[in-house]
């Protein structure tokens, strides 16, 4: 129960700072539909329909059905009410005991993490206050979360930093293996392997986590790998994660296959290196509490439009914890997808990935993914940067 119960304790204190009374968890069969807020407040499912309360006062109600109620106890600290034919009247009760005049629930238009009330359990929800005053109290949790999720405990932090470590080890493995003439499907298997021995879980779908990808035209980020082959002059990028005790890694590394006679990669290619090996130290000077994301992801969009490339077609970087996309401060440009994202403000605590890429034409992708925690000065590197292309002959 320890982080389960550390969190629900900085739950109370969000609570109190963003002035909300009530914080009103619904969802049901969640090992069908999860709500992810779950992950933080409770640690295990809920079958029948189901409310986790949190108030500011520091009170912490579950009420679930019957079947679930010893799950509950055994797995956090609520008050917990077991009800048989209908959950409405213990979850009326609660609310006329509390006359919470703000109840947050989980509905977001752009923090998917703040967003796990089904559309019909928000009718349902809907229809059991209809006769009371609380239907018009509703409003979005995504504040809350967003401060939950974002500001990484201590414990979680270890966690954390124990997935990075994992990973560089296995990257470092990689390093002393892979050769021209392997494929990316080889490459990723071995890292599989590795995952196996060690007892880890991929920290995102196990198909393209390890993602590997290799020379020019090369399938692109968030595809599974192929059966393409590493040839001489191709650069090779990895973009891997672990799962360690329920936090993750996400993590992105480059090489270069030295054609026949060569000791270096192309000037082309170790500039093009370099230059997202900068722009990473750009975008981690400006990462800073209270600097909107949009500002961190310019530093290092900027740097590398200036250097003559174009812009990478994504966000500089997402948080990370217990999901590889973890919260909804993004460091990202104004882009209409992005909704409000780009104006949020980073916190202290935080925890965000750093990743950049460009072509190099004729030779592949240069990218690199490095994981910083925002301190109240700056940031913290949890992983050792990658300074230099990793050669490989």
């Amino acid at each position: 129960m320890g982080i389960i119960n550390e969190k629900i304790d900085q739950a109370v204190q969000i609570l109190r700072e963003k002035n909300i009374d009530m914080w009103l968890t619904f969802a049901r069969e969640t090992s069908t539909t999860p709500d992810p807020a779950l992950d933080l407040l409770l640690g295990t499912h809920v079958t029948w329909p189901s409310a986790f309360i949190i108030t500011r006062s520091g009170k912490k109600t579950a009420i679930v059905g019957t079947l679930d109620m010893q799950n509950i106890r055994d797995h956090a600290p609520y008050e917990v009410i077991g009800y048989r034919d209908a959950i409405q009247p213990d979850l009326l009760k609660v609310l006329e005991e509390t006359d919470p005049k703000q109840i947050a629930i989980n509905t977001s238009k752009n923090d998917v993490t703040a967003d796990g009330l089904t559309h019909g359990m928000y009718e349902m929800l809907l229809d059991m206050l209809k006769e009371s005053p609380f239907a018009a109290r509703l409003q979005s949790s995504q504040s809350v979360v967003a401060a939950l999720r974002g500001r990484k405990s201590a414990a979680e932090l270890a966690c954390i930093r124990a997935a990075v470590e994992e990973t560089l080890k296995i990257f470092n493995a990689v390093s002393g293996m892979v050769k021209t003439g392997m494929t990316e499907y080889d490459v990723a298997e071995f890292i599989r392997m590795q995952m196996s021995e060690k007892g880890l879980e991929a920290a995102w779908d196990p198909e393209s986590c390890p993602a590997v990808f290799t020379g020019p035209d090369s399938a692109g980020a968030h595809a599974m790998p192929t059966g393409r082959e590493i040839e001489p002059g191709h650069i090779m990028n990895i973009d891997f994660g672990v799962r360690v005790r329920g936090y993750v890694s996400d993590l992105q590394r480059t090489w270069y296959f030295l054609k026949e006679g060569n000791t270096e990669a192309p000037d082309c290619v170790r500039r093009g290196f370099n230059v997202i090996r900068d722009a990473i130290r750009r975008a981690a000077d400006v990462l800073k509490p209270g600097v909107e994301g949009r500002e961190v992801d310019a530093a290092a969009r900027q740097y590398i439009v200036d250097a003559g490339y174009e812009e990478y077609p994504h966000a500089l970087g997402h948080q990370v914890g217990r999901k590889a996309h973890d919260g909804s401060t993004l460091l990202c440009p104004e882009w209409q997808r992005y909704g409000d994202l780009p104006f949020s403000r980073v916190e202290a605590g935080q925890v965000f990935t750093l990743e950049p890429r460009l072509t190099v034409p004729g030779y592949g992708v240069a990218t690199i993914e490095e994981i910083v925690v925002v301190r109240e000065d700056g940031v913290e590197f949890l992983s050792d940067p990658q300074e230099n292309i990793w050669l490989v002959t």
